[in-house]
């Protein structure tokens, strides 16, 4: 049974830095992409970041780009999203998802993802 579990969420100040990781048992395929994506109340989940099975390929969404970084130790079946310099406009519910492959566009559209985790709350006070 595959699962994806993210921890690592809560509540930070507008500059401050949070680490999300996410736990991935099951062995969903033999290799996959990762993503993060996010959700706030008043918006569709949105691409966030991906990193690709090797760890080296990886994509930010504009928004997130020189503050987030994304990485992944497939030795412990886990995906991490370093987040600095935190904004208001950063909160939501971060979740992660795997993919089997995904290139360019297809890596930042949800619906392209298989298995997605139950999501972890990120609060930024503005």
């Amino acid at each position: 049974q595959v699962q994806l579990v993210e921890t690592g969420g809560g509540l930070v100040q507008t500059g401050g830095s949070l680490r999300l990781s996410c736990a991935v048992s099951g062995r969903p395929f033999e290799k996959f992409a990762g993503g993060w994506f996010r959700q706030s109340p008043s918006k569709e989940r949105e691409f966030v970041a991906v990193v690709a099975w090797s760890g080296v390929g990886t994509d930010y969404a504009d928004s997130v780009k020189g503050r987030f970084i994304v990485s992944r130790d497939n030795t412990k079946n886990m995906m991490y999203l370093q987040m600095n310099r935190l904004k208001p406009e950063d909160a939501g519910i971060y979740y992660c998802a795997v993919v089997p492959h995904c290139t360019g566009y297809a890596c930042t559209v949800p619906e392209g993802y298989h298995y997605w985790g139950q999501g972890t709350q990120v609060t930024v006070p503005s």
